[in-house]
């Protein structure tokens, strides 16, 4: 407990606060995915500093503190662990297990709301609070029972990873689910709950066809229909979410390409078509975050010639908006976003959007963009690849016996080839908005300067630049 981050789950509070001072911590985490509030650790040095010698009324103060000093009274249950103190003497500690308000806004007796993001409890606005209560309005998906599944219908090896992970491989597979609120009572019966199936199921395409990523590859740069239809990759992901992740990043790995770049030192550099942690990061937060209770659609990842998209089902979650994604963080799916978390799916602090666009910026690629509709959310990832750019390249960026006597078409055809060498004279001509013709003139001319060479046939071959 003392060498425990604080985080989304998780904080400590000394003993000498008035109990309600803490009214605006059981606020955060009943109004985001619940927590844990241990009393009796100094929040500043984490001095161990018990609650015996606050005396037995203050301390049922703190076991009051949700009743008395919130409207209304979240859900939670409290606890008491016995330590030693850093004074040498037998002492205890309180812990306060607030669970997630699912269908309530959790005021204080000061009338203000709070929210845990991070590892930050923050004081909402009058339109956040707003936007809040519409989303309370909903129950959580992932907390109905999942008809008909049973602990047959659960992977076992997942269970295990999972226990491993939390440090509970003494407990029962049972025990850690209940623990979870992975298994329920309906009618008097344990039963198992949609998320407890969409984590760990054996099956999971059984109960949610929906729980899927699927992956296609459009050749060009949007994509067409009929005889003109372009998708030349087209791959499903039916798996549980704890396998739906790592596979999928397995798999589009190997789809992405390199873009080399004619930099101003005169020579070419490799990097990665898309810096790793910018497309992971938003597939993983489409997993996370997306509405599970829309059953008709599914997590699409499209990649074209100039971008990567990645749609998710449902619109942003509560009071995250495009204009605060930086800055805001609430999880739909509280339950599933903390087992991701735990096994490091999932990035517990409000770093995920942020650094996707960091990344980005600092490997040269335009700014990333994210389209909110009625339907979906899409994060969309540019590889540098322009379209529509008409300006000469400036002369300092290719080597000196690559700048002379070139024209506009034949420089763009040029660099395009650094970055795609299987480029044809169809995806140049639909690129650059010119004629086919052009196209195989420019490579003529590059060709019979010495500047390109073609590897292979010319079906399956290429176009390398010659590196003078």
């Amino acid at each position: 407990m003392v060498s425990r981050k604080e985080g989304q789950y998780y904080d400590v509070k000394s003993a000498q606060k008035k109990p309600s001072e803490l009214s605006d911590i059981v606020s955060a985490y009943a109004n985001a995915e619940g927590g844990t509030v241990v009393i009796g650790i100094s929040d500043k040095t984490r001095r161990v500093e018990g609650v015996n010698a606050q005396g037995e009324e203050k301390i049922n103060n703190f076991l009051n503190l949700p009743k008395d000093c919130c409207i209304p009274m979240p859900e939670y249950r409290h606890e008491f662990v016995d330590i030693t103190n850093d004074a040498g003497k037998p002492d205890r500690l309180i812990m306060l297990h607030i669970k997630p308000s699912i269908d309530k806004v959790i005021t204080t007796t000061k009338d203000e709301v709070y929210l845990r993001i991070g590892d930050k409890t923050r004081k909402l606005t009058v339109e956040e609070i707003r936007q809040l209560e519409y989303e309370k309005g909903v129950a959580h998906y992932e907390e109905e029972v999942c008809p008909f599944a049973t602990m047959e219908d659960l992977d076992p090896e997942l269970l295990d990873a999972y226990r491993e992970k939390i440090g509970a491989v003494h407990q029962t597979n049972e025990q850690v689910l209940r623990a979870r609120q992975f298994i329920v009572k309906r009618h008097d019966e344990d039963a198992l709950t949609n998320a407890a199936v969409l984590l760990f199921g054996k099956n999971v395409r059984g109960f949610f066809p929906h729980c899927r990523i699927r992956y296609i590859k459009v050749d060009g740069t949007s994509m067409r229909t009929g005889a003109d239809f372009n998708v030349v990759k087209d791959r499903n992901f039916d798996l549980p979410l704890l396998r739906l992740i790592p596979e999928a990043k397995r798999f589009i790995s190997d789809q992405l390409e390199e873009r080399t770049t004619l930099e101003s030192d005169g020579r070419f550099h490799t990097y990665p078509e898309y810096p790793e942690f910018a497309w992971v990061e938003s597939i993983t937060n489409a997993v996370c975050h997306r509405q599970w209770g829309l059953r008709g659609d599914y997590i699409l990842v499209a990649k074209y010639d100039d971008r990567l998209e990645i749609k998710s089902p449902g619109r942003l979650p509560n009071i995250v908006t495009v204009d605060n994604i930086f800055t805001t963080r609430f999880a739909r799916n509280p339950l599933i976003s903390r087992v991701l978390t735990e096994m490091e799916l999932v990035r517990e602090l409000n770093e995920g959007i942020p650094r996707v666009f960091k990344e980005m910026k600092e490997a040269g690629l335009p700014e990333p963009k994210i389209v909110e509709t009625a339907a979906n959310v899409t994060v969309i990832l540019y590889n540098g690849k322009t379209a529509n750019s008409s300006d000469k390249p400036s002369d300092n960026h290719l080597p000196e016996n690559l700048s002379v006597n070139l024209s506009v078409t034949q420089h763009k055809i040029l660099r395009m080839i650094a970055e795609k060498q299987y480029i044809n004279a169809t995806y140049a001509a639909e690129i650059l908005q010119i004629s086919r013709n052009s196209v195989n003139a420019a490579i003529s001319v590059l060709k019979e300067k010495g500047l390109i060479v073609r590897i292979g046939e010319d079906k399956g071959g290429y176009w390398e630049i010659v590196k003078k």
